[in-house]
């Protein structure tokens, strides 16, 4: 029986999105934006990927954009396509949700661009289950950056950071040893159905260690407490039909555990040996769906265009070692779920068109996608029913 493997690259977007003049980076629109172009570019040549580009990334960049992406010419030996997404919004929840089959057609609730950026019963309800008198922050902020700003003010005061984005989430960071990580978690798997409520779609515990004078850094133990899918994805489909559905990285969070049989967290590093082992080891019928996050986390918030590159070129020489690894009857996807320009303005995510790269249905194009035909098509992979609007992109396959 055949597996299928999704694996998402978080944030590596191709550009080209034809609604992007409607989201918007403080006062520029992100119209023009292209993650893997721009990285490219800002590297002059130097971007390595010989395993994606020869998968198709460099021919979807030209498809979405027509944007020049020096390095990224080969001719495709794999099947490949570009994705477009129509939910609103350019977070983690609408990219992962719309791809397992379920388009988010409302708008989340979004923290206004001011300080203070949370009303004062949403302060209220924090600082009386951290048993604190206060909350640090309150307002649109990059992680690393607040933390920097506010981690010796935490640690004096125990009040815990509290911050937002342009997406709809509400982020809590504190220390991990002397705010406690189990006491972190809590707090914010307590508060999350009244954001929930809201229409707020999550709320992330951001943990952090170090020391004042020595500088602070997220550790890998942050969770995110997501609003259900109101509706069954593709990891209900294949649950449903009695497979097992593998969730690598922040999968599990982001899909509130619905569908999902086992989790695996960790640094990239680690899932991708989660990533590999699941090659391995997975059981006939399988989904492993995967989500590597550094690419977003570390480098496109924080617009480092070259740690951006070196994230790229290490996962090119992760997947070229996987590739021999599948089986014959394996289906490989490696897709995205939004994009995060880190040559762009600004610090958040941008809206833009996704690459979709397959392995394990031959050489050839599959032009442009709606970003829901992903579950279509690995659902007709698995041999399960497709219960959302997708089409399956998939061709035949060469029996020989």
């Amino acid at each position: 029986m055949s597996r299928a493997f999704l694996v998402v690259m978080d944030s590596v977007g191709i550009g080209g999105a034809p609604d992007a003049f409607q989201y918007w980076n403080g006062a520029h629109s992100d119209t023009g934006a292209n993650t893997v172009a721009h990285v490219a570019q800002a590297l002059n040549g130097r971007l390595h990927l010989p395993v994606l580009d020869g998968m198709g990334l460099g021919a979807s960049i030209a498809l979405a954009s027509s944007d020049g992406a020096p390095g990224l010419t080969a001719d495709p030996s794999g099947c490949w396509g570009v994705a477009t997404q129509v939910s609103k919004g350019r977070d983690t929840p609408s990219g992962h949700w719309e791809m397992a089959g379920l388009p988010v057609t409302w708008d989340w609730h979004v923290f206004p661009e001011k300080t203070p950026s949370f009303p004062e019963s949403v302060v209220e309800l924090v600082a009386s289950m951290a048993g604190v008198d206060g909350i640090l922050g309150n307002c649109r902020a990059s992680g690393m950056e607040i933390i920097r700003k506010l981690g010796k003010e935490h640690l004096e005061t125990g009040w815990p950071i509290c911050y937002t984005s342009a997406d709809s989430v509400f982020q809590v960071a504190a220390h991990e040893a002397a705010f406690g990580l189990r006491r972190l978690h809590d707090l914010c798997e307590g508060m999350a159905p009244a954001l929930h409520d809201m229409g707020v779609g999550r709320v992330i515990a951001r943990p952090f260690a170090g020391e004042i004078g020595r500088g602070f850094a997220r550790t890998v133990n942050r969770r995110d407490f997501a609003v259900p899918p109101p509706m069954p994805t593709l990891c209900d489909w294949v649950k449903d039909a009695g497979r097992s559905v593998v969730g690598i990285g922040k999968i599990g969070d982001i899909f509130a555990m619905r569908g999902i049989t086992r989790v695996l967290k960790g640094s990239d590093a680690a899932l991708m040996e989660h990533l590999r082992s699941s090659v391995s080891l997975a059981p006939d019928g399988a989904l492993v769906f995967a989500n590597f996050v550094e690419f977003d986390s570390l480098y496109g918030h924080r617009r480092d265009a070259e740690g951006y590159a070196r994230a790229l070129e290490w996962f090119d020489v992760m997947i070229g070692k996987l590739l021999p690894q599948l089986r014959d009857d394996d289906l490989l996807v490696i897709t995205a779920d939004h994009g995060n320009d880190p040559t762009w303005f600004g610090v958040d995510h941008t809206r833009e068109r996704v690459p979709v790269l397959v392995a394990g249905y031959g050489k050839g194009e599959l032009g442009l996608v709606a970003l829901a035909d992903v579950a279509a098509s690995v659902a007709a992979h698995l041999g399960v029913k497709n219960r959302g609007p997708g089409k399956n992109f998939l061709p035949l396959r060469d029996v020989g």
